[in-house]
């Protein structure tokens, strides 16, 4: 089944500049994907008519589905319906239904209906309308050589509204659609380049229609299949049966799938097998906390944490022996076991974990640099440190060393 391409294209000079933010094609790309449309391409312009003119000629040369959103006010910086007029050639002429439709919007909200609003129910007769039931923009759709456009308020609840109700149903109507189904394969503790060593024989053979991507983040790797055809349970299995022939290759990297984040995975290890965890933490300075806290229930296994940011807290809140830091320094193998072993005591749990290092830019010293950082996991059978080279960024170093210690939680429950 040929696929239905689609290309979002965002008017507006005030997202160029940066002064909002284009949240309309994430959303737009979701809701497409779902019903088996794939975007290819977004396309943001100003407001001049050649640059909106230009953009719908070569969007057409790509795309089945045109879908256009902003530049459908009442002033004149509003270019979008008078550029489509020019497109499509067609005049502007106001549209008896649009126009009962507006003027019951503002009597409704007793306003006055002014000429300028009046001009919003000015449409290309080439169009056809599409309701607009949270606003006064209506929207229009095009047609032309097989090619379908549409134009949509920039407003995202305007927008979100007519394409759910209006737009999508229309466009499943009007193009035979595949599926298109995803599965995420989620992975911590190694690069992407390596991972991607590792399973190059499995990617090597996958079929045409399933396709790989790399999505790396801090301290991450997601794999993300696609595959496309006609028979959405036969996808289903195909993306199963991967997936398993995957694991022997990737092994304990892999920790979940889909939406489901490491703190969420080290949430139901822990309350699966009814262990407690503490934490003392030094350069993430609470980060690694938020992180488990922010998963609902987590005082089932969370009883707290400790932030001995500075080096006489460490000896005198935490209760790391002067002797350790004196001879070892604060980011070094022997203080950081002292910490995960002491803060486990503290807090009677069954787990404790510890950070400190030079998360930067400043603090080094010549065999300390910026971005080295020991962490440490303790329970009543062993303790495991490990050493982390990071980067020069501070907060790149605080969110990987957070990660690298749920992993380290992890690595170490029972599975």
């Amino acid at each position: 089944m040929r696929p239905v391409l689609a290309e979002l294209l965002t008017i507006g000079d005030e997202i160029l500049y940066g002064q909002i933010v284009d949240t309309n094609s994430q959303w737009m790309s979701v809701a497409l994907d779902q019903v088996g449309i794939r975007v290819i391409r977004k396309t943001t312009v100003g407001d001049q008519e050649q640059d909106i003119l230009t953009a719908f000629a070569e969007a057409e040369q790509r795309a089945d589905i045109i879908l256009i959103t902003g530049g459908l006010g009442p002033t004149s910086d509003d270019r979008t319906k008078p550029c489509l007029a020019k497109y499509f050639n067609c005049e502007l002429r106001i549209h008896e239904e649009a126009l009962a439709e507006v003027t019951e919007f503002f009597k409704s909200r007793g306003r006055e209906l002014t000429e300028l609003n009046r001009q919003q129910a000015a449409l290309p007769v080439c169009c056809t309308k599409i309701t607009n039931p949270n606003g006064t923009a209506p929207g229009m759709w095009f047609e032309k050589n097989g090619k379908v456009f549409v134009s949509m308020p920039g407003v995202p609840h305007e927008m979100k509204k007519m394409m759910t109700e209006r737009v999508v149903p229309k466009l499943k109507e009007q193009f035979q659609l595949p599926v298109i189904l995803h599965k995420v394969i989620r992975t911590v503790g190694i690069g992407e380049s390596i991972l991607a060593e590792k399973i190059t024989p499995w990617e090597k053979s996958l079929p045409d229609h399933i396709s790989l991507a790399f999505l790396p983040h801090l301290g991450e790797v997601k794999l993300r299949l696609t595959a496309t055809g006609e028979d959405k349970a036969s996808l289903q299995r195909e993306l199963d049966s991967f997936t398993e022939k995957l694991k022997p290759l990737a092994g304990d990297y892999i920790y979940g799938y889909g939406e489901e984040s490491l703190e969420e995975v080290i949430g139901k290890l822990l309350r699966q097998h009814k262990l407690t965890l503490s934490i003392a933490e030094s350069c993430t300075g609470g980060y690694l906390s938020h992180l488990v806290t922010s998963i609902p229930g987590s005082s089932d296994y969370f009883m707290g944490s400790m932030i001995p940011y500075a080096y006489d807290i460490k000896m005198r809140q935490l209760g790391v022996l002067p002797e350790v830091l004196e001879k070892n320094g604060a980011v070094s193998e022997p203080t950081i076991i002292e910490m995960a072993n002491i803060v486990r005591a503290k807090f009677n749990t069954d787990i404790g974990v510890a950070t400190s290092g030079i998360a930067g830019p400043g603090g080094a010293t010549p065999d300390k640099p910026v971005g080295l950082v020991w962490i440490a996991y303790s329970d009543k059978h062993h303790t495991v440190t490990k050493k982390l080279l990071l980067s020069k960024d501070r907060m790149i170093n605080i969110r990987m060393a957070s990660i690298a210690v749920l992993n380290l939680i992890r690595m170490n429950l029972p599975k």
